[in-house]
């Protein structure tokens, strides 16, 4: 696979982690430790354990995803706020792919 792909595909997926987990999230709230293998399963990737953990603990820190505590262990669910900006991402990740194609892909006349 040439590098630049590469860096895009590590700039869209780890480096932006935090869509990923509140989409997870989303699906279904769970623990901590399950929120890799959601990512995993629903987008194909995974990330290291440190970086989650680090990603999620920041996510609570602005109040993007929030904490429960069930039979004493801390199960985790996107906020309202999350979900906010959880859709500005995506929409502004779909104006960026349509552009890119609006601009690649010009219609024929």
């Amino acid at each position: 696979m040439p590098k630049p792909l590469i860096r895009l595909k590590r700039k869209l997926t780890t480096e932006n982690l935090w869509v990923y987990v509140i989409a997870s999230l989303m699906i279904k709230p769970t623990y901590a430790y399950d929120v890799r293998k959601l990512i995993n399963e629903l987008f194909g990737f995974n990330p290291t354990t440190i970086t989650l953990y680090s990603v999620i603990y920041r996510l609570k820190k602005d109040g993007l995803i929030k904490e429960e505590l069930v039979s004493g262990e801390k199960i985790y669910k996107p906020t309202e706020e999350g979900v906010k900006e959880l859709e500005e991402a995506i929409s502004y990740m779909e104006q960026v792919i349509k552009r890119l194609k609006e601009i690649t892909h010009p219609a024929r006349k």
